[in-house]
């Protein structure tokens, strides 16, 4: 570790998405001495943002748009693409729905406003974007669709991401120490600068700075803070990314600097998370792999056998993150996701291989139902009851509606839902029925990615 300089112009800690972003921006405005700390060692650089799949939605005007800054598009592969616009609007009536109006305005208009100019801002500082094929489009009738508005991604996700973040620190000269916690921070009265007080192995360092980035995470893999301000059960969810983001920094602005405590007190964003995995901490090697989106090709049911979503109530990227939360409120916060071979050619073979979770594999549905009992399933009877009844109002919804074909790319209309039979909890979409075996399910509880409060000073 090199040593710490007395006084810098900007001081960054974190070294996820926002403050590596954060420290090369300063650079770049004519900082002259940025140091960024990280409490972390080096080896797990990056917080959450190592763990993410590096997805950005931005606003664009097409195809045409995207094409100068990502790095994987033939241009024969170019002529069989549909990427329709994702207008500000789009991206705001999005924002309105999966934040149900609660966003703030200002910061929603800078972010949906700026979206355009910041991803090209970091394509020209060395991070390298894709279209998100394995994500966000399927090949249907020959043509690759792109839908959901979440259309680019990082090469290699977080990973490539913070890779290519350490490079672009390194050209901008930003002194990077590792193991160093903030551990106090007060104003001087006199010029406004910031007196920091880092602990490095136990010794503490004081340094000046003209300007301090709080970009340090939330409280995520902080069970106890969890379970106060989420409430009862979240201590249980498992940790999907670094284990340091613990809320210490949170902490520290609101005591020390009288920062308010501003967002979602008990909100955060969650998802189907692998059950087998780690529970406290991320897995550097699998890191988003473990997340099992693949719901809306299927059915997910409790260990009591019931289903409690709506799978197909709209696009995976609108539904994945709160049915994390739904998962944690069903009995022993799991659930098992279920499909039949009509549909597993179409699950991500990144969160669905064999070698990234357990298949429980059939013939039958009756083989599966026992298999899922051996793994955690309480009633066997009405697993399969569930999915007989799911069928039958499939069949139902068919015979009104045969010129209806399945289409995962858009939201395709095929439900349970008829003149002759309604299922007390629709599936809205892409409801196929589960008939063809071999069957195939895997166990799944919640995985915490952050919070949703911040603190503003």
């Amino acid at each position: 570790m090199s040593t710490l300089p007395k006084e810098v112009d900007v001081l960054v800690v974190g070294s996820g998405n926002a403050g590596f972003a954060s420290a090369i921006s300063a650079a770049q405005a004519g900082a002259g001495r940025v140091l960024l700390i990280d409490r972390c060692p080096k080896d797990w650089v990056g917080g959450n943002s190592y763990f993410t799949a590096g997805a950005y939605r931005i606003a664009h005007a097409g195809l045409s748009d995207l094409l100068p800054i990502v790095n994987n598009v033939s241009r024969e592969q170019a002529q069989k693409i549909d990427l329709a616009p994702y207008s500000e609007k789009d991206f705001q009536n999005d924002l309105d729905k999966v934040c149900m109006g609660r966003s703030d305005p200002e910061l929603a208009k800078t972010l949906i406003t700026e979206s355009n100019s910041a991803i090209k801002w970091l394509a020209s500082n060395g991070i390298r974007f894709q279209l998100s094929f394995n994500r966000q489009a399927y090949e249907v009738d020959g043509r690759i669709k792109f839908w959901g508005g979440l259309h680019l991604k990082t090469e290699d996700g977080g990973k490539g991401m913070i890779a290519d973040y350490l490079a672009a620190a390194k050209r901008h000269s930003i002194q990077v120490s590792w193991s160093t916690m903030l551990s106090g921070i007060q104003t001087n009265p006199v010029d406004g600068t910031s007196i920091v007080t880092v602990n490095i192995d136990g010794i503490d360092h004081t340094l000046t700075a003209r300007a301090v980035i709080l970009a340090a995470g939330g409280f995520e893999s902080n069970a106890q803070k969890r379970s106060q301000f989420l409430g009862p059960g979240w201590d249980l969810a498992m940790v999907r990314g670094t284990p340091y983001n613990t809320g210490d920094a949170l902490d520290l602005a609101i005591q020390q600097l009288g920062a308010q405590p501003v967002g979602n007190w008990s909100g955060c964003h969650s998802v189907a998370w692998d059950a087998n995995a780690n529970p406290n901490i991320g897995d550097r090697v699998a890191s988003n792999e473990y997340t099992k989106s693949g719901y809306p090709l299927g059915l997910m049911l409790n260990v009591d056998g019931q289903r409690f979503v709506d799978e197909g109530v709209d696009m995976r990227n609108y539904t994945y993150a709160k049915f994390g939360r739904a998962i944690l409120q069903q009995p022993e916060q799991l659930a098992f996701q279920v499909w039949d071979a009509q549909t597993t050619p179409w699950l991500r073979s990144e969160e669905y291989r064999e070698e990234r979770v357990e298949h429980l594999k059939a013939d039958s549905l009756e083989e599966l139902a026992e298999k899922c009992v051996s793994r955690g399933l309480r009633d066997r009877d009405a697993f399969l009851r569930t999915i007989r009844e799911y069928n039958e109002a499939v069949y139902a919804h068919r015979q009104e509606n045969s010129s209806t074909n399945w289409d995962p790319a858009i939201k395709d209309g095929l439900s349970t839902q008829s003149s002759k039979k309604q299922l007390a909890l629709a599936k809205s979409n892409w409801a196929l029925p589960l008939e063809k075996g071999p069957y195939l399910a895997v166990k799944v509880t919640c995985g915490i990615t952050f919070t949703f409060w911040r603190s503003q000073g």
